[in-house]
């Protein structure tokens, strides 16, 4: 009984959370906003608190100036900058200090959190002489926006119907979620015809996750700035958390390797072309996502090749002999060559 009193609860403080966090219609005048366009190949927003270091880190890593002061709320707007890394262009997005209280509104907190939901990868800058508190903070003020930091979609096919009540399935055992309990949170969300198939064992908060659908699932780099005002031990102990990078921009340490992390999780590929008789052209690979085939590279390089495509010659990691000759489908990997043959 608990444990339904406990995921009916948790329902109705998602429902009322979220009509507290959208603003009424009738608002005043609006302030100015942050929207920045997207360029480049992948986009990456910088969160942190006041004075962690957003600034002097956008700064070292691209050719823009941010100014950078030892007093807190130096940066006011949004300020994009853009890092050259294996060829491709990454924006790297100076965001103002949050602070507590921000998903509410305070300090301009919802624009800067607004903002970061249209990045691909969140930079948490952190102070690594100030302990754990800043990031739990900030990870509680995401998460109340729904941003949620390197965890997956929940595996739960979940659709409204229009009449026929509920349909409950699984294909694992649940332990946590049941039929009585999925039917009262769909309740409070006023459903009352819907099919759940849960494909995994989920939370009754990953389930209204579900429900909710405006959730955004990211991947977040904690980078622990400031390391060399603190001991070894402590840098080590940091260093082994996962998903955590430490640096120091002061001291420009470790920053290559914030690079080649970053590259990971924007889960960036190059691709480079080649003409008939001709060597591969090198200086401009073409900047795909991991997972990427021979389709999608036909439509970067132009709209109406796949309608004329014939077959691609790959030679690469991805195939199994090289030159090997591909269809449309073939999954393209990091550095391979591509030259493609038209009908």
């Amino acid at each position: 009984a608990t444990e339904y009193h406990l995921g009916l609860l948790k329902a109705k403080l998602a429902k009322y959370r979220a009509q507290l966090l959208e603003p009424s219609k009738s608002a005043g005048a609006k302030g100015e906003g942050f929207d920045v366009m997207k360029s480049g190949d992948a986009r990456v927003a910088l969160i942190g608190f006041p004075s962690v270091g957003k600034s002097t880190f956008l700064s070292l890593m691209t050719s823009t100036a941010s100014e950078a002061a030892s007093y807190e709320f130096t940066t006011l707007t949004c300020i994009p900058g853009v890092i050259e890394y294996k060829g491709a262009n990454i924006q790297l997005l100076d965001l103002p200090g949050i602070i507590e209280g921000a998903s509410q509104g305070k300090g301009r907190g919802r624009q800067v959190i607004a903002v970061a939901r249209t990045a691909d990868v969140v930079i948490m800058m952190l102070d690594a002489t100030k302990g754990d508190v800043q990031r739990v903070l900030l990870e509680k003020e995401l998460e109340s926006v729904g941003i949620r930091l390197n965890v997956s979609k929940p595996n739960i096919y979940f659709k409204p119907k229009k009449g026929g009540g509920l349909s409950y399935n699984s294909t694992v055992p649940l332990t946590q979620c049941s039929e009585k309990l999925v039917q009262l949170i769909l309740h409070e969300y006023k459903i009352f015809n819907a099919e759940v198939l849960f494909r995994e064992d989920s939370t009754p908060d990953e389930f209204i996750d579900v429900i909710v659908g405006n959730r955004v699932y990211m991947n977040c780099v904690y980078v622990y700035n400031k390391i060399d005002q603190i001991s070894m031990e402590e840098v080590d102990r940091l260093a082994r958390r996962p998903h955590s990078v430490v640096i120091s921009c002061g001291m420009k340490l470790n920053l290559d390797y914030l690079l080649e992390r970053l590259w990971d999780y924007l889960a960036l590929i190059c691709i480079y072309t080649k003409k008939r008789g001709e060597r591969p052209d090198f200086a401009d690979g073409i900047i795909m996502r991991r997972g990427a085939s021979v389709e999608h590279v036909c439509h970067a390089v132009h709209r109406t090749l796949a309608s004329q495509f014939k077959y691609a010659l790959v030679w690469g990691t991805s195939t199994k002999y090289s030159p090997q000759r591909v269809g449309l489908t073939h999954i393209m990997e990091h550095e391979d060559v591509i030259q493609i043959v038209k009908k």
